[in-house]
């Protein structure tokens, strides 16, 4: 008894020395229990994968081939070290044939893609740059049409990663959303997204899976970074100091649109069954006896161009990728405009919901389909575009809709999430 005495007023006497032991055991048993965390996650993805490793594949057949695109500068330079210890031994148990290709600059990607070799599978490793310049230069080149049924991985990697939920279940734990991307590249469950092609008038045209953000709100996000100092309030300093420099920070941009197009019926997963010997035969008789007439060329109509000048806070032109399982009845990118009678506080209250969600629009504002687009900035506008939050300059750009172009794997239990949240909201919808 007369030791515990003792030590109680040995922690009373240096009471100053004991506060700083406390934290620093607190930290540290918070950092041990967080990596024993994540070394049981990939234990338990690594037996997974030896499931699909040891499943057997007939004489014929050969192992899958995947190429690895992987920017060792994502996440500030922490992406080869996590590929190698989260991603790499589930590929490698799992039987897959992959090779490693690491970018070493920026805009490397895109040159890769004109000298990718056949392959049965696309990942990559690394954030919203590298997803876009993948994108990027996979459809620039003479064969897209081929290359786009290539199947795509995304581990997110990146520090900004906007693609990741649309994919894959997200989580605050790093290891665990590159587990859970890797893993559904293993089970193979792919959906098809849309993409936009952005092109000005000189330059080849840019690929993007999201979308184009020009405005106020992609400004002031861009100099957040700039207010470290203020901690937790940086958001609110960037967005209050700007209203000081100049207010109202409206911009005037002239849209041009074509009306969206209808969605054709989804393909059958599996082609038909081939009729018999006799049918085909028969049917190749009539067809020689009574040749069916042939329908004339179709002549297609000129696109019908409608043009609406806006003044807004920011123009969002997005495409549908954020829940790429739900149904609509148009194939459609969505030309969204933020309203222009916001208040000083207002207009900080809905900057910090957009640094958290860019495609959040408040409910006055312009929203329309299209299948096309074209933006046309006043003289001296200036400033950039974010495509993908990658940083472009703004310029007069044509914008077009590739519905359904690429195909990426997902798990299957962020599509069942997908599902649940798109008959919600139609629902909701039918309700009001």
């Amino acid at each position: 008894m007369a030791r515990v005495v003792r030590v109680f007023q040995t922690l009373r006497n240096h009471w100053k020395k004991s506060t700083f032991a406390v934290c620093v055991l607190s930290y540290g048993g918070y950092w041990f229990y967080g990596k024993h965390c994540d070394s049981v996650l990939r234990r338990e993805a690594c037996l997974v994968a030896r499931e699909f490793g040891r499943q057997q594949i007939a004489p014929q057949e050969r192992l899958r081939k995947a190429t690895v695109i992987l920017n060792p500068s994502a996440c500030n330079g922490k992406a080869n070290n996590l590929f190698e210890k989260n991603a790499a031994p589930i590929l490698h148990l799992a039987g897959v044939d992959f090779k490693i290709v690491k970018t070493d600059y920026e805009g490397q990607a895109k040159k890769l893609m004109e000298l990718i070799e056949h392959t049965d599978m696309l990942i990559v490793a690394g954030g919203d740059g590298t997803l876009q310049e993948v994108v990027t230069g996979l459809l620039r080149r003479a064969d897209q049409e081929t290359v786009s049924n290539i199947p795509i991985g995304f581990i997110p990697l990146g520090s900004q990663n906007s693609l990741s939920p649309s994919l894959h279940l997200i989580s605050d734990n790093k290891v665990k959303d590159i587990i859970s991307a890797t893993l559904s590249v293993l089970k193979g469950e792919t959906v098809a997204l849309d993409v936009l092609q952005i092109k000005g008038e000189k330059d080849q045209p840019v690929f993007a899976l999201m979308g184009l953000r020009w405005g106020v709100f992609r400004d002031v996000a861009a100099t957040i970074s700039k207010y470290w100092y203020l901690g937790p309030l940086k958001r609110y300093a960037a967005h209050w100091f700007s209203t000081l420099r100049e207010w109202p920070l409206i911009r005037d941009v002239s849209v041009a649109y074509t009306a969206p197009t209808l969605r054709p019926p989804d393909l059958p997963p599996q082609k038909p069954p081939r009729p018999n010997l006799l049918y085909r035969i028969a049917r190749r008789l009539r067809n020689y006896w009574r040749p069916p007439v042939k329908e004339p060329p179709r002549v297609e109509e000129p696109e019908e161009w409608k043009e609406q000048q806006l003044s807004t806070f920011e123009l969002f032109i997005q495409t549908r990728n954020k829940n790429p399982v739900e149904r609509h009845r148009n194939d459609s990118l969505m030309i969204c405009a933020e309203a222009e009678n916001f208040t000083v506080s207002d207009f900080i209250s809905v900057g910090d919901k957009k640094v958290e969600d860019p495609t959040i629009f408040t409910g006055n504002s312009t929203k329309l389909e299209a299948s096309a687009c074209r933006l046309q900035l006043p003289e001296g506008a200036g400033g950039f575009y974010n495509i993908d939050n990658e940083e472009y300059e703004a310029m007069p750009v044509e914008i077009r809709l590739l519905p359904r172009k690429l195909r990426f794997f997902i798990s299957a239990e962020r599509r069942e999430q997908l599902l649940a949240d798109a008959e919600g909201s139609s629902r909701n919808t039918n309700g009001e």
